[in-house]
Order: structure tokens, then C-alpha cells, then sequence
């Protein structure tokens, strides 16, 4: 081999063996990998009664506090029906009032033998029947009173509406999604490692997490859990290898990590869904 060549592979062999060094070693110290993305507490809001939307006081994108009224339900029927609950109420107090008395007084009138039998079982069987049906009555009022309180739609904690699927005069059933509603308060990452990367990953060992949406950041956090089985376990249409058509395939298994010391732009930055890159360090 000509002496120039020599000079010049032999420089770029051992750039090739120092780079093949710093790999191996860094793949001794870290699982890496980009298959992972940001997570937060998301949940679709839904109404808890019918009925028909008079107002919607949100947006899409816009944030909320917890407790603001998203939307409001129109309150007629729910009105009236507390109105006619509560009047029953007061009816039933006075009547069951009445009967106590009339219960007492046939008590000291049958110890004395001044009234039959037949006319004191009358008497303590209408107040029971009558204090039972207060009971009842009181309990129509409270589930009313609720329902009514149940057309003011509101936001369950601080956070974001990332989507909105009502307008006003829309009649809506109990349980139909309205508001699709991101938490504004966590954030993690759930990274999808290979089961063979599993071996020496532990609870509590730090992690380094780059957002692809978020350039020249690194984001600390710490492995939080581990799932008990693999995401293809739970997915629409799992594999069944017991058909005779099973190829081996490397599983994955989500990982939890929570992301530390996040500022309220950083939890702003860092969108339901993002895709992210984690690198956890093992030894």
C-alpha cells in the first residue's frame, strides 16, 4: 500500500474504531430510543342530563380554570321540576306534622282503652306511610336540585379545550361527548422500549427527553413504571400465535416518565401526542 494511502487510512480507521467505542459505550450506559411521546391528562367532557344548549362561553385552544362553565344547558324543565319537587316537600312536612299529632293522640286514647285497636294501627299506619313518602319526596328534591345544578357544563380542573363539538340550540343526550379537555397541570412521556431492553431498567433512573417539536431542549425526568404487559396485549386485534401463523416479532413494552421542574411555557411547548426521543441511563 502506497505511504499516502497509508496516511490516509490509517486516521480514518482509528476515527472509525473511536466512534464504534463511543457508541458501544454509550449504548452500555443508555437505552435509547425515539419511539415515545408526550402524554397528559386528557378526557372528553360530556353532559350528565339532557337537554338543549342555550350558551357556550369556550372555544377551541382557549385555557380554563377549574370550575369555569363551558357551556349551559337550558334550564326550564329542570327549574320546574325542583319548583314542583320542593312544593310536594312542604306539603308532605305539614301532612306528616298533622299525622304525628293524630299518631300521639291515639296513643295516650288506646292506653286508656278510649279507642279500638283498628283505630290506633290506622293511626301509626298513615304517619309511617306518610314520613316514608317525605323521605321519598326529599330524595325526588335533591336528585332534582342536582340535575338542575347539572346543566352548568364545567371545566373539571385548570387546562385547555383542544376540541369543541356543540353549538347553541343543539339538543344533546346525557353522555355525548362535548369538549375534548387537556389537564394543564402534568406532563410525562411514554416511551415503547423492546423487551430486550428491559433487562436492566429500573424505577427512579434518570432520563433525558428531546420533543422533536422543540429544538436545542433537554427536558430531565425519571422512570415512574413500567406496564405488566405489552402494548400489543391490549390493542383492537391482538395477535393470536396459537393459529399456526406466528412469526416472531420483538414486543414492546410502554414505559412511564415523568418529566421534571417544568416551567408553564414548558408545559404550554409540550403538546398531547408530541413525538420524543428519551435516552434513560442504566449504569
Amino acid at each position: 500500500m502506497p505511504l499516502r494511502l497509508k496516511k490516509l487510512v490509517i486516521p480514518f480507521l482509528i476515527f472509525i474504531l473511536l466512534l464504534g467505542s463511543y457508541y458501544g459505550y454509550d449504548s452500555y450506559l443508555h437505552i435509547t430510543t425515539d419511539n415515545a411521546q408526550v402524554s397528559a391528562h386528557f378526557l372528553m367532557i360530556s353532559s350528565r342530563v339532557n337537554g338543549t344548549i342555550s350558551k357556550v362561553f369556550v372555544e377551541e385552544h382557549q385555557k380554563v380554570n377549574a370550575g369555569d362553565v363551558l357551556a349551559q344547558i337550558d334550564t326550564s324543565d329542570y327549574s320546574n321540576a325542583t319548583t314542583a319537587a320542593s312544593a310536594m316537600v312542604s306539603s308532605l312536612v305539614a301532612r306528616v306534622q298533622e299525622a304525628k299529632v293524630n299518631y300521639s293522640r291515639a296513643q295516650e286514647l288506646y292506653k286508656t282503652q278510649a279507642i279500638s285497636m283498628e283505630r290506633f294501627d290506622k293511626a301509626q299506619a298513615d304517619f309511617k306511610d306518610l314520613e316514608a313518602k317525605l323521605k321519598a319526596a326529599k330524595s325526588q328534591a335533591e336528585q332534582a336540585g342536582l340535575n338542575e345544578s347539572y346543566t352548568k357544563i364545567l371545566a373539571p380542573s385548570d387546562g385547555v379545550i383542544a376540541r369543541k363539538s356543540v353549538e347553541p340550540g343543539q339538543f344533546v343526550p346525557a353522555g355525548q361527548p362535548l369538549f375534548g379537555f387537556v389537564a394543564e397541570k402534568k406532563r410525562w412521556v411514554v416511551a415503547n422500549l423492546k423487551e430486550t431492553e428491559l433487562k436492566d431498567l429500573k424505577i427512579n433512573q434518570e432520563v433525558v427527553i428531546e420533543v422533536d417539536a422543540i429544538a436545542h431542549k433537554k427536558f430531565s425526568g425519571k422512570v415512574v413504571s413500567i406496564a405488566p404487559s405489552t402494548g400489543a396485549v391490549f390493542s383492537l386485534l391482538p395477535p393470536d400465535n396459537a393459529t399456526g401463523n406466528f412469526t416472531k416479532v420483538v414486543q414492546r413494552v410502554p414505559v412511564k416518565i415523568d418529566l421534571e421542574n417544568l416551567s408553564d411555557s414548558d408545559i404550554d411547548a409540550l403538546q398531547l401526542g408530541l413525538s420524543a426521543v428519551v435516552s434513560i441511563r442504566i449504569h
